[in-house]
């Protein structure tokens, strides 16, 4: 139903065909993007799987030797070989534009570059499960940070799915079609009034053919 607050003018309808145009054109350019966004989402969320499973297995791992470490070692030597780290992490966070979402995107840096410094101990006293068990969780830094990564970037780029889908939405089955039928609707009623003018013009000039006509016949009779 046609919006009760549009003038049937040739303005208006100009000004509606206008904003016809540019519903369509932003609904096609939206729904390109939604689409695109939806298969970017598909390829993070598999990596993401990978990543996840790959983390845990690694986890698991460091997680069995430090138990085998504990069950080998005092709990005294345990607690001393781990006090005082050897190593030390920085991490810096950044971002990057993905079909305008802005993820994150993490990457880190070591004090130094000895791999041999993440043993904040001697050998000596200490059990072999304890270096897998550092040796693990060392190692599984990189996925861990790229799997807070990509998680991060699958819930940001799931709500602006949705946000996309809503406005495809908003476009495709409100602006859209209430926009054509107000275009329909000035179109009957500018093509009402032209026929109303038509035939207030065949009246007039019917009047003035039969008034033109009596002049005459006046003139005839004197």
């Amino acid at each position: 139903m046609a919006s009760t607050h549009v003038n049937p003018t040739r303005m208006e309808l100009t000004k509606q065909k206008k904003k016809l145009a540019t519903a369509v054109r932003g609904h096609k350019l939206l729904k390109d993007k939604r689409d695109e966004l939806m298969r970017q989402f598909l390829e993070l969320v598999r990596v993401n799987k990978a990543l996840r499973e790959k983390v845990e297995r690694g986890i698991g791992a460091a997680n069995q030797n430090f138990v085998m470490a504990r069950a080998a070692m005092e709990d005294e030597y345990l607690a001393a070989a781990l006090m005082t780290p050897k190593q030390e992490v920085t991490l810096d966070a950044g971002s990057r534009n993905v079909m305008s979402v802005e993820v994150p995107q993490f990457s880190y840096r070591t004090r130094t570059s000895d791999p041999g410094d993440i043993y904040s101990y001697g050998f000596a006293f200490t059990s072999s499960e304890l270096d897998g068990a550092v040796k693990s969780l060392a190692d599984v830094l990189p996925d861990l940070l790229q799997l807070a990564e990509c998680e991060k970037a699958c819930q940001l780029m799931a709500a602006e799915i949705e946000k996309t889908r809503r406005r495809v939405n908003a476009l495709e089955h409100v602006m859209i079609p209430e926009t054509q039928e107000n275009i329909r609707y000035i179109t009957m009623k500018l093509d009402e009034n032209e026929r109303s003018t038509q035939i207030r013009l065949m009246k007039v000039k019917d009047m003035m053919l039969e008034q033109a006509h009596h002049y005459k016949e006046r003139q005839a009779a004197d």
